[in-house]
């Protein structure tokens, strides 16, 4: 497998910018999460990867070796689309053995693959089947075996599993990832899906507009978003943000809220004017002693917790507490929030003022 290095790469379609000077590493035997919205530049990003597209700007290394001006078939990669692109008029045996065969491979060796493939993914008794009558599931499937089969260096993945329902998606997730774990291969995934990314991904980059706001591990991405765009894009329900003036300097500890001060990791970085302090959900706490307050607009019963939604002087909140703990619309309770947890951002991007919690997290932008 190999790991593979991204510099500065940009991408311009005319006088749009898909891509904005983009820097990353996947290191080898990864599962890499390439995440964002539609639009973002991520199935671009993946593209020139693949050599699908070719770079305007900056350089792509795979395994050491520049190859950015270089074609598909020059970078020893194998790609799997949302569409399975089968061939309908071939079975499945026919399918994933197609690759080797237009390549020379004996056909002793093409045999001994294709039985080795179908075992990993467990296909062995739809080899002789036709694909059209396959479910979506068996499909993708084979579209993976014809992939894995040529033994690449890395796989490149867009949004595979995005044809498939809610819940066969969740499952071919675990496989897929279990897959990963036992080749060991350099995987780079596309997806818009944060849970998805989260649940599958070693590390993810979040890219927005062209550009890659944050790149790390799933938990320090979502523990210590470097922008407000990705605090907001990380989590369901998302980070809650309460804006407020004032100023902070460097070795500030807490920060003013209506009157009340609510402490925060030391910051290395001071701002002043407007700005926004963001907490989780799940690191708001009801208690009857504590001053500053919150009126209860709404909940959402979600079995063990509850979503408590909550109006306060500096915007509306959402709360994740136990169900166990009764509440009623119109009810003013009193709002503790983990001071471990809490962020601050400032400036036209939102941009996090980095933390003691948060110093080893990857970031760009």
């Amino acid at each position: 497998m190999a790991q593979i290095r991204i510099e500065n790469v940009r991408k311009e379609f005319g006088s749009f910018t898909a891509v904005q000077s983009s820097s990353f590493t996947i290191e080898d035997g990864e599962f890499f999460m390439l995440l964002g919205p539609s639009g973002c530049g991520k199935t671009t990003t993946l593209r020139m990867m693949a050599g699908l597209e070719l770079p305007t700007s900056g350089e792509i290394y795979i395994d050491g070796e520049e190859v950015g001006m270089k074609p598909a078939s020059q970078r020893d990669i194998a790609f799997v689309f949302q569409m399975f692109a089968l061939y309908p008029h071939m079975n499945v045996r026919r399918n994933i053995s197609y690759p080797l065969l237009s390549q020379g491979v004996p056909k002793t060796e093409v045999r001994t693959r294709v039985q080795e493939v179908a075992r990993i993914l467990k296909i062995q008794d739809i080899l002789d089947k036709p694909v059209g009558g396959l479910s979506g599931g068996d499909r993708q499937r084979v579209a993976l075996g014809r992939a894995i089969v040529r033994r690449p260096k890395a796989f490149f993945m867009d949004e595979p599993l995005g044809a498939l329902d809610a819940e066969f998606r969740e499952h071919m997730a675990e496989e897929l990832r279990a897959l990963h774990d036992r080749m060991g291969a350099t995987t780079v995934y596309v997806t818009h899906d944060q849970l998805e990314a989260m649940q599958m991904g070693d590390k993810i980059v979040v890219m927005n507009h062209g550009v890659v706001e944050q790149f790390g591990l799933p938990q320090q991405i979502y523990d210590w978003p470097a922008t407000l765009f990705v605090a907001n894009f990380i989590g369901s329900p998302s980070m809650n943000f309460l804006e407020f003036d004032g100023m902070v300097g460097i070795g500030s500890d807490h920060v003013t809220l209506d009157g009340h001060r609510f402490a925060i990791p030391v910051l290395r970085q001071g701002a002043e004017g407007r700005l926004t302090l963001g907490v989780r959900p799940e690191h708001i706490r009801f208690s009857d002693a504590a001053p500053y307050r919150g009126r209860v607009i709404a909940t959402e019963y979600l079995g063990t917790t509850q979503i408590v939604t909550l109006k306060t002087a500096n915007g509306d909140i959402k709360a994740r507490i136990s169900s166990a703990v009764s509440v009623k619309a119109g009810e003013t309770v009193g709002l503790e929030f983990d001071s471990r947890t809490l962020t601050v951002f400032a400036g036209e991007r939102g941009h996090a003022l980095v933390s003691a919690g948060n110093e080893g997290v990857l970031r760009h932008g």
